[in-house]
């Protein structure tokens, strides 16, 4: 479903379901009210429950959402996957006069968003998606070391997890992701590379584990951000799960048929749970990051937040609130470009930056 938030005398309308209804919860708390905006009679309760107004309509053309969308100051998606949505949001908020944002991990996103920063320039508003745990923490970090070290050639971050588990979106968007291989940026370009395309044992902060490279935002966000041409990203995962991850995938390729994945992401809703509060409180996200010049230097940074599905409901409130405020900005934007690298220590659980220089 889709969500919206009103303030007195401004607007702002978000979208999703599990991580829609913390965010929801999160705005409540900071003062706001969602308007709930949803495909299903589904969203009427939970706006009823909360003593908030609801819309239902669907996303099948721009102009519907445009019609739905009138009078809103911010319109903040967060139903995925992005790739079907993003697009069509986009495209309304445009015609509207509505800020833009999602909490997308999607590259193809982020490049939609930046292909449409003239048409954002002339409407006079901001497109910034990935305002959650993809990617505020690395973004934030990744103009940190960019300051640390001004020349640096070279951008590797990673990310681990403990006591967290993907929301049913996210895990359907690494699904659809699965048969289009990995992706890093050489030289200041995009490159597809396959799935575990490298792997490197990395210290979070508790030694050195095992990690692999992953199509993460950050290799389109963190170029927009710093300007660093060579940037790869590593998720953690044993050594024995990347071995049969490179066995699998020269089979990957059938997910790309309908049924398949339509079969898969069946599969997913049969089978997913979502995170008790207790679970949600209890778990961490770690951050790691590297930058090299060509001389060698190199600066290392890490940290750790609160768990990831609490850090973007507060992320995608805390923009929104920053959008529905007084500011100058407009067209496409990095979250750390928007609020400055600063917006980390306002983090969830944010535990300070560490740095290492070699």
């Amino acid at each position: 479903y889709e969500i919206g938030v009103r303030l007195v005398g401004s607007e702002m309308c978000i979208r999703d379901s599990y991580t829609g209804r913390l965010i929801v919860d999160e705005a409540i708390r900071r003062g706001l009210k969602p308007v709930l905006a949803g495909r299903s009679t589904d969203v009427v309760a939970i706006a009823s429950k909360n003593g908030l107004e609801s819309k239902i309509f669907k996303l099948s053309s721009v102009g519907q959402v445009k019609s739905q969308i009138a009078g809103f100051d911010v319109i903040a998606n967060c139903a995925g996957p992005f790739s079907a949505t993003a697009k069509t949001m986009i495209q309304a908020c445009l015609q509207s006069n509505a800020h833009y944002i999602d909490i997308t991990g999607e590259i193809s996103v982020y490049d939609y968003a930046n292909s449409q920063d003239d048409a954002a320039l002339a409407s006079g508003v901001v497109l910034c998606p990935g305002v959650g745990s993809d990617v505020i923490p690395t973004d934030c970090l990744a103009a940190y070391l960019k300051e640390k070290c001004p020349d640096a050639t070279h951008l590797t971050m990673g990310w681990v997890t403990k006591g967290s588990r993907p929301s049913k979106g996210t895990a359907k968007t690494a699904v659809e992701g699965l048969a289009f291989g990995g992706k890093i940026r050489e030289d200041g370009v995009l490159k597809t590379v396959p799935l575990a395309h490298k792997e490197r044992e990395i210290d979070f902060g508790f030694g050195p584990i095992n990690t692999m490279t992953i199509p993460w935002g950050d290799v389109y966000t963190a170029y927009h951000s710093t300007g660093i041409p060579n940037i790869e990203f590593y998720f953690a995962r044993s050594r024995k799960a990347v071995k049969k991850l490179r066995i699998q995938r020269n089979f990957l390729a059938i997910t790309k048929i309908g049924w398949v994945m339509k079969l898969i992401k069946s599969r997913i809703d049969k089978v997913w749970n979502p995170t008790t509060a207790e679970e949600r409180a209890k778990a961490q996200s770690f951050f790691w990051g590297e930058v090299k010049n060509k001389k060698g230097k190199t600066v290392v940074g890490r940290f750790s937040t609160g768990d990831g599905y609490n850090v973007t409901a507060w992320g995608t409130v805390e923009v929104a609130k920053y959008l529905l405020g007084d500011h100058d900005h407009k067209g496409y934007y990095t979250p750390s470009i928007l609020l400055g690298k600063e917006l980390i220590e306002k983090i969830p659980g944010f535990s300070g930056l560490e740095f290492e220089t070699n």
